[in-house]
């Protein structure tokens, strides 16, 4: 599995996972160290009686009363009672000789080991209660032996845990609740801030400049309310803007048509046929570049609702327009296929290519391509092309491919930008590449729900 799905995406996601790490880590650190104590403990347990017994047995030794061989808590004997191939503890060794060295008592070898005591063990029948407990709890004891020169061995046993399951058991309990009370809060915290700012969030992708809706609700902490009381200032500043825009635009599109009619009507009084038609043709175009241009202008603003549209019905109408003027189009009909569009806007995106195909490729055959989650409007001609390195650069407003393109067609760069800017408005996308048999191909490509 990857670093990247390991590490989560979210913001509570993130932070209840750096907690778990910190806890974990803390716990890891916090077990050593308690590890580490309780077995320094642990042999501070043993050292100390058995360095006070083996002491004061040598004491009452030394005053005339004799240490028992049997039954004592030290005894004496000949021989080291340690098993060689037994569990051995050389620190408790270490530690006994730096004790015994410390209380002036010269000892030879010292020579532990660690045994089970068993519930049969019939030491345990001369104990008490409690003790006999005590000592089936713990689980082993540690059989201690320590040689006087000259005087045989003293031999004392003391309680020995011989796990620490029990603490390890304790602390994986405490990692749980600590887990329990520490992530749990957390996790709800964090999910309580990171709500308001996906809801931010989500209203930042759905906004739409001139879409109706309420402000995003200010909630959560105060750092987070000032951020959405921000954005919804800024929502209204920038609908301010477009709108002002707009109305800048219908004034503009009003005083430049006023004087175009104007002159429509004053060619009339040209007694020159055919400057007449020449003056006439560049009224109409100087018209349809100012619709371009305010269309490509308006565009992130559209009037237009989404409708459920026939989209090869849509397309074969605005083929048919092109054949009503007598130019050479050819569609393949396609079964019917319903599309939620904005049905004016698509047809300018498709006319658009048309045009364009017609003006530099002559003939134009037009498809409908049905996929799985989408449909493609292909438009195919059989001009020049496009140079390959030109074919994303068409896209942008002003821009026309001297080299393959005449000059006499008229244009000035906007139907390719217009027809890309509405395809992408829909959620579509357009794609150019030229053909292996000569031509361009142009693709509408529309996503289905």
């Amino acid at each position: 599995m990857s670093r990247m799905r390991l590490w989560p995406h979210s913001f509570s996601g993130q932070m209840a996972l750096l907690i778990a790490v910190a806890l974990f880590v803390a716990q890891v650190i916090n077990f050593t160290m308690l590890l580490a104590e309780r077995r320094n403990g642990q042999i501070d347990q043993a050292t100390g009686p058995a360095v006070t017994r083996i002491i004061d047995a040598i004491e009452r030794e030394a005053a005339g009363r004799p240490i028992r061989v049997e039954g004592g808590r030290v005894q004496r004997a000949d021989a080291s009672p340690v098993v060689p191939g037994g569990e051995h503890r050389a620190d408790v060794e270490q530690a006994l000789t730096g004790a015994l060295g410390e209380a002036g008592v010269k000892a030879g070898r010292i020579e532990t080991e660690v045994r089970p005591i068993r519930p049969d063990d019939p030491r345990l029948r001369h104990l008490p209660p409690r003790r006999v407990e005590r000592m089936l709890r713990v689980g082993g004891e540690l059989v201690i032996a320590v040689e006087q020169p000259g005087h045989g061995w003293l031999i004392t046993t003391t309680p020995w845990a011989r796990s620490d399951a029990p603490i390890v058991w304790r602390l994986i309990w405490q990692t749980i609740v600590l887990y329990i009370v520490v992530l749990v809060p957390v996790i709800w915290a964090t999910r309580r801030l990171a709500k308001p700012l996906r809801e931010l969030a989500r209203n930042a992708r759905r906004f739409r400049p001139g879409g109706e809706g309420p402000p995003v609700e200010e909630r959560g902490p105060s750092d987070v309310r000032a951020v959405i009381a921000a954005y919804n200032a800024l929502r209204l500043r920038v609908t301010a803007m477009l709108d002002e825009k707009d109305r800048m635009l219908g004034a503009i599109g009003h005083d430049l048509r006023t004087p175009l009619a104007a002159l429509r009507v004053r060619i009339e009084s040209v007694e020159d046929e055919q400057n007449r038609a020449k003056m006439a043709d560049t009224i109409a175009e100087m018209n349809r570049t100012l619709d371009d241009i305010l269309s490509l202008a308006r565009l992130g603003r559209p009037s237009e609702a989404l409708t459920e549209v026939d989209l090869a019905a849509l397309v074969d109408a605005v083929v048919e327009d092109f054949r009503d003027l007598d130019a050479d189009v050819t569609f393949t009909e396609a079964p019917r296929l319903t599309m939620f569009l904005r049905p004016s806007l698509m047809r300018r995106a498709v006319r658009n290519l048309i045009e364009n195909a017609i003006k530099y490729g002559g003939a134009t055959e037009v498809a409908l391509e049905s996929m799985p989650g989408s449909v493609s409007i292909v438009v195919s001609d059989h001009g020049p092309g496009i140079p390959e390195d030109r074919l994303d650069s068409v896209f942008e407003a002003f821009t026309r491919i001297e080299t393959s393109r005449n000059k006499d067609t008229g244009g000035i760069g906007l139907g390719l930008a217009l027809a890309c800017a509405i395809v992408r408005e829909a959620g579509g996308d357009i794609e150019l590449k030229n053909r292996p048999t000569g031509g361009l191909e142009a693709r509408i490509i529309l996503p289905r729900a």
